[in-house]
Formats: C-alpha cells, structure tokens, sequence
C-alpha cells in the first residue's frame, strides 16, 4: 500500500517538514514516482518500530488489509528477460555482465548497483545451492522502477559462487522492485518455482526461452493461485 507523505506524516503524528527531514537524515524509505515522492505503508511501520517512533495502529492495519500485490513470476521475467550466455570468468565478472544487461532506465546508476551487490557478496554467498543463486543487497533492491521485474541470466559456463552446497553457479535471478513487500512476495514466488525438479533441470541446461516460460506457467496454473505470505529474509 503506498501512502503519500502527508498521510505518513499523520500516522506518525507529526507534521511534514518533520516527515521530510527524517527521509533526509534517518533513512526513513521513500519511493519517487514521476517526480512525486510515496511510501509504502509497511516499510514506514518496519522503520518506526525501528526508531522507536510512535504510530497510529491504524497504519498497520490498513497496510494488512490491503496487501501489495505483485505480477506472476513467468510476467516478471517476460519483463526483466531471460538472458543467455551470460559471459564471466569469476563471480565479479558475471554480476558486471548481469548489471548490465537490466532493463533499466537511463538515470540509474548502474555502477553503484554493482557496487553494493559486490559488497552483499562479500557478506555471504547468496548462491542457494544446485547451482542457482539470487543475488541481492542485505536489504532489497529497491530502485525507481514503475513495476517489479526478475532477470535469469544463465552462464556460459559455471562460476565458483560459494554456495551452500558448494556447487558452482550456472543460474541467477536478480530481483529489482520497488519496495520491500513486492520484493518478499517475488522470493516466495521463486521459492515456489525452484522446488520443481524439471524447472531445476531446465535452467541446469539453459533450455530455451520459450521451455522455461511455459513451465513457469504450468507451475503457477497447478498452484492454487496464493504463494506463501512474505517473510523477512535474513541471511
């Protein structure tokens, strides 16, 4: 549920300017959509418990009772495209060629994403084992998209990643939307995805396109049209 710094600023009980200098200095997360800056209302209840702020119940509640909704994984990677013979010969290598084959606008920086999925790297392999990884910051990557989108990009060859079973990589889905809700539910859906064994089978040998979107689609057609509620992630 976005929310409009006005509105915020009531649920917090304080006035806008308040609002507008705790965005400033206290990282307090802010999204802007054609020049107009928005909240969403889980992300500002996260952070005020955080801070230890005072918030209108209500904000909660009405965020719960109106849950971000989010595309189907086989829509988000029509959208962020499947991307084969991804080139790298080390784990730097291939997110500099993931990065740079995104879908993105022209004013996002491009080398600061890669900075900072460097760094989440350096903190921990985000490889998930089989030869998969999702690579992502400690928080989310939220970035000024107008929709969520997910990119598979499938290696020429395996890269050593670190992964939990010590396998190399040869699969990675990057995640980008615009807010931490979003994000969640797009990881419950690839968590559903990735326990099939035939999904599992196709990305180990960088089947086509159009094999991978159809299974996608066959998996969320059996499924009974829910994935599980987002959960945080800590790793």
């Amino acid at each position: 549920m976005q929310i409009t710094v006005r509105q915020a600023a009531t649920y917090l009980g304080v006035n806008e300017s308040t609002l507008r200098r705790w965005i400033k200095e206290r990282d307090l997360p802010v999204h802007r959509v054609n020049e107009r800056l928005h909240l969403n209302a889980i992300e500002v209840w996260e952070w005020a418990v955080e801070h230890g702020v005072p918030a209108s119940r209500s904000l909660l509640e009405e965020a719960q009772r109106s849950p971000e909704q989010v595309p189907p994984l086989s829509q988000l990677l029509e959208t962020g495209g499947v991307h084969h013979d991804v080139e790298g010969e080390d784990k730097s290598a291939v997110l500099a060629a993931i990065v740079r084959r995104l879908p993105l606008s022209p004013e996002v920086d491009r080398e600061f994403l890669l900075t900072v999925l460097d760094a989440r790297e350096a903190m921990g392999s985000t490889g998930i084992g089989d030869g998969i990884a999702i690579p992502h910051v400690r928080n989310p990557i939220l970035l000024h998209v107008d929709e969520p989108f997910v990119s598979l990009c499938l290696l020429r060859k395996p890269v050593e990643f670190g992964a939990i079973d010590g396998k190399p990589v040869h699969a990675l889905f990057l995640v980008v939307s615009p807010s931490v809700p979003a994000h969640l539910r797009i990881l419950a859906q690839l968590g559903f995805i990735l326990r099939d064994s035939e999904m599992r089978e196709l990305l180990a040998r960088r089947a086509p396109t159009a094999e991978i979107l159809a299974r996608v689609r066959e998996l969320e057609h059996r499924s009974t049209g829910s994935f599980p509620a987002p959960r945080a992630i800590r790793r």
